[in-house]
């Protein structure tokens, strides 16, 4: 089985590539834009990331990472318990509240077309994305969110405060900054932000 990851480090791809690290398994990783006429030629929304599976293409990284989880049998609780069922609670509530949150801040800076952007929405997103970082920051059960093993919503809410601070989004949580601060000392994460920088 082979693995292609298409898209940089710098964006949600870094999600995927982290998690490939995590794993150990082999990929390769074509470090290419969005909406690039690369990107174009695998996704036609331009989006990344994009996994490809022996020929088989899949978007959205959320979707990716299930899928690898499920796969590998690592970071995830099998599907029909009732943990899968806390885990992908936990996966869609920092989705919904804390990167749709980021995504239309950013959008709304630099994405959309000049005459489509509201930038008077940025201290509304901002004080939502305080507020539902603190709801989850109650949930966070031991080193991870779901106690003592780290599973997929893991990756994705370290991967938000990253975001949360080149957007200037503040959490306002210590617990939030000393759960973070202790995953990325993790040798994985440390080499995928290797890889954002070349």
């Amino acid at each position: 089985m082979t693995y292609e990851v298409y898209g940089a480090a710098t964006n949600r791809s870094f999600r995927v590539v982290w998690l490939l690290e995590e794993m150990g398994l082999e990929f390769a990783h074509h470090q290419i834009n969005p909406r690039s006429p690369e990107a174009l030629a695998v996704n036609p929304s331009g989006k990344v990331p994009v996994l490809k599976v022996d020929g088989v293409t899949i978007t959205d990284s959320a979707a990716i990472m299930t899928y690898l989880a499920d796969k590998h049998g690592q970071f995830t609780y099998p599907a029909g318990t009732l943990e899968r069922a806390k885990q992908d609670a936990l996966m869609h509530q920092v989705l919904d509240e804390l990167d749709g949150v980021l995504w239309t801040a950013a959008r709304h800076g630099f994405i959309l077309p000049e005459e489509h952007r509201v930038r008077e929405v940025k201290p509304s997103l901002a004080w939502e994305f305080t507020r539902n970082a603190k709801r989850i920051a109650d949930k966070i059960k031991g080193p991870f969110l779901m106690g003592e093993k780290m599973t997929i919503p893991d990756f994705l809410l370290v991967h938000c405060l990253n975001w949360a601070v080149s957007a200037k989004f503040e959490h306002g949580s210590d617990k939030l900054d000393a759960y973070a601060s202790s995953i990325r000392a993790r040798e994985g994460f440390k080499a995928t932000r290797e890889r954002a920088k070349s």
